[in-house]
């Protein structure tokens, strides 16, 4: 037990199977579909129809998290399966970033490979589908992990440390709010990297690249509008930067990151006794500035992009690296040893066990009938499974989801009042007489109706990529698509009304449709709740 288990060899064995293994499953399951997904599907297809982001389509955000997915649809087709593909490529490239950045930091092989573990359970594994405030992350893995190449010097400094600018802008045009904390935290370790080597060419390098970077990708654009949608907090875009947002999220929640952070003090305490040697130690001393800095990260992401809400826990791979570091050093613990190795992967794997479990559990929910309470009395039977009344008389279990026709929803089930709702509007005469000279306005999460019926899509400065008012849209893009809806421009509207969600789309757009408009079909959306209902109307 006490012979050594881990060798560089197999430890990026294990790390490979760990990265690629994981993120390959994806492939061979089948999912229901995800809320929100339909962003990420229309900004791929627009991009990958040859359209250009401004001129065509306005989006507050750049458009690098989209060019993965197109490119996914470029080889594999508009369909909502590439982009789970897309999602594979991803993870793995933030997988071997992450192991990239502990390799960097010096880990022990079995910390290193407890930390990509852990890191592929908490932050990779979950997400099956792309979402920006994911891949803004990703880009900055990435960036981080040629930053710290660069550091170390050699041959190759000067091209990883542009790669590095790269990726960290990236990072910032794929999400404003995630890509500004990366580059704040690469400027605070470049900082800590000038002032330790008395050398100021690395930060001075990394800024140039990074403002060459920007003018690439930004210049052109700036012709078609794009000052008025990248949002940068000018009107008619909002900020999110609100002091008591911060105070009441991090003092009233946040307990994981407050945890971490005292952890990470008391088991820094003993180098902080002589802080002139930390401040020495380049290794750990670039290993605090990183995990504060990623915490620090994560208290104002969860924040800043609130949905859904575990969009920040990239944050526990990382403390978890520096403290299991620390505490392995205090303890005198070898974890390449196979009893401490074992025990502690098999804890990680409980630790995280929600990650995978839930994807059992809805297989199962499947096949297995659902539970229902036995009553031997006629006494009333309370338990965990019935204690709250439900009373919404609309919902449907996936469980009862089924699969569409439609080559576009391959592999992903949905509601069957969705599924027989999108055969009625395909089978409708206003689409099957124009054929791709119909026009179509899709308000709704189907996006991917949008190939399935084949029509033109609208292009222009003024034409929104979503259409959730205030984030998406503002009333400038309200003004136009009432005008059209109050001339019968449109021969299909398709309008998802969610009364819950603050204009997810336009309330006031709606009320032009009761009145300039005939309603001919309604049927559930793809959600659960089901809280929402498309409604298809024509002139």
């Amino acid at each position: 037990m006490d012979r050594f288990l881990l060798t560089r060899r197999n430890a990026t064995i294990m790390e490979s199977i760990i990265i690629i293994g994981l993120a390959l499953v994806p492939l061979f399951v089948t999912f229901p579909y995800r809320v929100n997904i339909f962003l990420s599907w229309e900004g791929a297809y627009r991009l990958s129809l040859g359209q250009m982001p401004y001129r065509d389509f306005g989006t507050p955000l750049g458009f690098g998290y989209w060019l993965i997915p197109a490119m996914f649809f470029k080889l594999f087709g508009p369909q909502l399966i590439s982009l789970v593909k897309a999602q594979v490529l991803i993870n793995i490239a933030g997988g071997f970033a992450f192991r990239s950045i502990m390799r960097s930091m010096q880990l022990t092989l079995g910390a290193r490979v407890l930390s990509v573990l852990l890191f592929v359970l908490s932050y990779s594994f979950s997400n099956f589908w792309p979402w920006y405030n994911h891949t803004v992350i990703i880009y900055q893995l990435i960036g981080l992990a040629f930053l710290l190449c660069s550091l170390k010097g050699g041959k190759w400094r000067w091209l990883t440390l542009f790669a590095a600018a790269f990726f960290t802008f990236l990072s910032f045009f794929t999400k404003q709010d995630g890509g500004g904390l990366a580059l704040l935290l690469c400027l605070a370790l470049l900082g800590y990297h000038s002032l330790h080597e008395k050398r100021w060419t690395e930060l001075l390098g990394f800024i140039g690249f990074y403002l060459l970077t920007a003018c690439l990708f930004i210049l052109p654009f700036v012709p078609h509008g794009f000052g008025y949608w990248f949002n940068h907090g000018q009107p008619p875009h909002n900020s999110r930067l609100a002091i008591s947002d911060f105070a009441d999220e991090i003092m009233n929640y946040s307990q994981w990151l407050k945890f971490y952070f005292l952890l990470i003090v008391l088991v820094t305490l003993p180098a902080l006794r002589n802080w002139k040697a930390l401040w020495a130690d380049k290794r750990q001393m670039t290993f605090l500035l990183l995990t504060i800095g990623i915490l620090v990260e994560a208290a104002l992401f969860q924040v800043t992009s609130y949905t859904p809400p575990d969009n920040n826990i990239f944050f526990h791979s990382f403390a978890f690296a520096f403290i299991i570091t620390q505490l392995s050093q205090i303890l005198q613990i070898k974890l390449e040893q196979l009893r401490y190795f074992l025990v502690s992967g098999l804890l990680v794997l409980l630790w995280w066990s929600g990650t995978f479990y839930k994807y059992v559990d809805r297989m199962l929910a499947r096949v297995l009938p659902p539970k229902v309470e036995t009553v031997e009395s006629e006494e009333n039977v309370v338990s965990r499974n019935n204690f709250m009344v439900n009373t919404d008389t609309t919902d449907v279990s996936t469980s009862l989801w089924i699969f569409s026709a439609l080559p576009e929803f391959k592999n992903v089930y949905m509601p069957p009042s969705t599924v027989e709702g999108m055969e009625r509007l395909m089978n409708m005469p206003e689409i099957k007489s124009k054929g791709r000279g119909v026009k179509v306005l899709n308000l709704s999460e189907l996006t991917p109706l949008d190939h399935a019926i084949g029509y033109q899509l609208e292009t222009g400065r003024n034409i929104p990529l979503w259409h959730h008012l205030g984030v998406g849209m503002f009333n400038s893009q309200l003004k136009d698509y009432s005008e059209k809806v109050r001339n019968h421009y449109y021969d299909v509207v398709i309008f998802e009304y969610a009364p819950t969600l603050n204009n997810f789309f336009p309330f006031a757009l709606r009320d032009e449709l009761k009145q300039h408009y005939r309603q001919v079909d309604t049927f559930l959306a793809p959600r659960r709740p089901t809280n929402a209902t498309i409604e298809v109307y024509v002139p």
